[in-house]
């Protein structure tokens, strides 16, 4: 049997259950993860470069299975930058299904946050900005000239922004990072810890 079918039977699909990657599903298993309120992780870059295959996200958005955004690993994924997969995300569902509104900007920008979150079971405290929940957010600067015109903002992060406009960055309110610099990481320690480990894995 398949993979999916015997998790259904040994009683592991549920709403705890991510389904990650999930490359090689069909029609069938998307409804059965659907209808067990499962989870799915997409990891567009990881699935790129190791040529792993595409997940059919239109066929998952029309189930309304609710799928979050992930980089996968360094191994296969150089950048681990969330903005590269929701941009990934986005096209590769336009390119496999031929269709120019497939995953929106808008969809691919819920995935990466409230997706997630719920994915997570944390939607009820993270993954958008309302009362009560924690300020977990970031400030992207869209005003630079060579990010104009911007006529969308959700599109212009999905689309044209990266992890370089980002200026500032919070965690439950605590500031993490101010005008592109993180703090509470000494840069020169970690830059000479990248370089031992580069040294050791090279020889």
């Amino acid at each position: 049997m398949r993979p999916l079918e015997r998790l259904h039977r040994l009683g592991l699909l549920g709403p705890q259950l991510i389904a990650v990657h999930a490359v090689h599903l069909d029609t069938g298993e998307i409804d059965l993860l659907a209808r067990e309120g499962c989870h799915l992780a997409h990891c567009p870059t990881s699935n790129l470069k190791l040529g792993s295959g595409i997940p059919p996200m239109s066929a998952v958005q029309a189930r309304g299975l609710n799928f979050g955004l992930g980089t996968d690993g360094a191994a296969s994924n150089n950048r681990l930058d969330l903005f590269h997969e929701m941009r990934h995300a986005a096209l590769l569902a336009k390119g496999a299904s031929r269709n120019a509104e497939a995953l929106d900007a808008h969809a691919a920008l819920h995935a990466a946050t409230l997706g997630g979150a719920r994915a997570l079971g944390l939607d009820c405290t993270i993954g958008s900005l309302l009362p009560g929940k924690a300020a977990d957010l970031c400030a992207v600067r869209l005003d630079e000239w060579l990010m104009q015109p911007c006529f969308d903002p959700a599109s212009h992060l999905v689309y044209a922004a990266g992890r370089e406009q980002v200026t500032h960055a919070w965690i439950a309110g605590k500031p993490v990072m101010q005008n592109g610099i993180p703090l509470q990481v000494n840069i020169s320690e970690l830059l000479d810890l990248a370089t031992l480990w580069h040294t050791r894995l090279m020889s």
